[in-house]
């Protein structure tokens, strides 16, 4: 599958790099595609990063991975992702799916972060107000990059993941993604898009779990 991804931060890249090692078409979107020595975030500088996936990872503008991309996503800085979707372009956007991971964490007055919107709305929301025509799904955003990929890290995957969205059938294929891309046994549709408020406002408790456990390799489990 062609897949986009925009931004090449550690999420983008560790996503970047598993479905790459699974056989697909992955190209890196960034503002800055060019500048390979810059340190990204929490993420290498791509000059180091693109040898891990054997030279098959492509970097590009926002515009050119979203236009690659049968399927676009997210992986952007949250506070940071309304600008890049508009540097993608709708046109490169419509009518297909976009799987958005990010959080609205807002770092502006040091650690640890506040959600710049939660409540009453939730990035995901802004998203697909911004965009109608693109099919937006929440996931993977309520634990660490490198969980997200690999599950069996901890408890041997025995842990859940969540999708928002208001299109039914592109929540039922990210499910499918999700299972296939990454090896997730256990996920709950929460339902429409106003459940990412939801999985939004974990961050808080996620992060202060970092902070006690003294590890981010955490998820949380669903038991009734």
């Amino acid at each position: 599958m062609n897949i986009g991804i925009l931004g090449s931060g550690v999420v983008g890249q560790t996503i970047g790099a598993k479905l790459v090692d699974r056989g697909h078409d992955v190209v890196l979107g960034t503002r800055s595609p060019d500048k390979l020595d810059d340190k990204r975030g929490m993420g290498t500088p791509l000059r180091e990063w693109l040898p891990k996936t054997g030279g098959k990872a492509r970097l590009a503008t926002f515009a050119a991975a979203a236009a690659h991309g049968q399927v676009v996503i997210n992986a952007t800085a949250g506070t940071g992702s309304l600008d890049a979707l508009k540097l993608a372009g709708d046109g490169n956007l419509n009518g297909k799916i976009l799987i958005d991971v990010a959080n609205p964490l807002d770092f502006s007055k040091g650690m640890p972060p506040t959600l710049s919107v939660c409540n009453t709305d939730s990035l995901g929301e802004q998203i697909q107000r911004a965009f109608p025509q693109v099919r937006v799904v929440k996931t993977l955003n309520t634990m660490t990059a490198n969980l997200m990929v690999d599950p069996g890290q901890v408890a041997g995957g025995d842990h859940h993941v969540f999708v928002s969205g208001n299109d039914a059938d592109a929540r039922a294929r990210v499910i499918e993604l999700l299972k296939s891309w990454f090896g997730w046994r256990q996920v709950i549709d929460l339902g429409d898009i106003t459940t990412a408020r939801g999985t939004e406002m974990i961050l808080p408790l996620w992060l202060r779990l970092w902070g006690a456990l003294g590890t981010p390799m955490l998820n949380f489990k669903i038991v009734r």
